[in-house]
């Protein structure tokens, strides 16, 4: 296992890399920003260095957010993946930032990786539409069947809707 990933200066104009890929620095924490093509290699390959725990796998949208920090060389998109990792027998983190662009939401899934990230994927893809190619189930986990839309992105219309509450016997 390599050591732990070493602290990046920003106020330089060069890219930093780590496993080959850019790298910044986000309060505190090491943060590496593969490109969609990348990104299930890279998780393969930070598994064989001892970050088997795939702590947290959300979406985001930037949807009129420019004040994002990212290296030069890292094209802003309006989609972001963003996965936490964990090495529990060496107390390391890392967080991967993968840039979706909105055009072609489509990411390969890491499942066969993180099994544990299988239903963070499936909720992903219901509130933000980006799909994981790949994926074994991706049916919607957290809305009904029929439901039209992505209700996390920035641009989906806030509506109402309806809750029908039935009586209780003896109240």
């Amino acid at each position: 296992m390599s050591e732990s990933p070493p602290p990046v200066d920003d106020t330089t104009e060069t890219v930093k890399k780590l496993y080959d890929v850019a790298v910044t620095e986000s309060k505190g924490q090491t943060v590496l920003h593969p490109s969609r093509d990348s990104y299930h290699d890279l998780i393969q390959l930070l598994v064989g260095e001892g970050y088997d725990v795939c702590v947290d796998l959300c979406g985001a949208d930037h949807l009129g957010n420019a004040t994002r920090v990212l290296p030069m060389t890292i094209e802003p998109e309006r989609f972001e993946l963003i996965v936490n990792l964990l090495d529990v027998h060496t107390p390391r983190r890392l967080r991967i930032r993968v840039q979706v662009p909105e055009s072609d939401p489509v990411v390969t899934t890491i499942s066969d990786v993180h099994p544990g990230a299988e239903a963070m994927e499936r909720e992903t893809n219901d509130m933000f539409g980006v799909c994981f190619q790949g994926h074994p189930d991706p049916t919607p986990i957290l809305l009904p069947d029929g439901w039209e839309g992505h209700p996390l992105r920035k641009d989906y219309a806030m509506g109402r809707i309806p809750v029908q509450f039935k009586t209780v016997e003896g109240r």
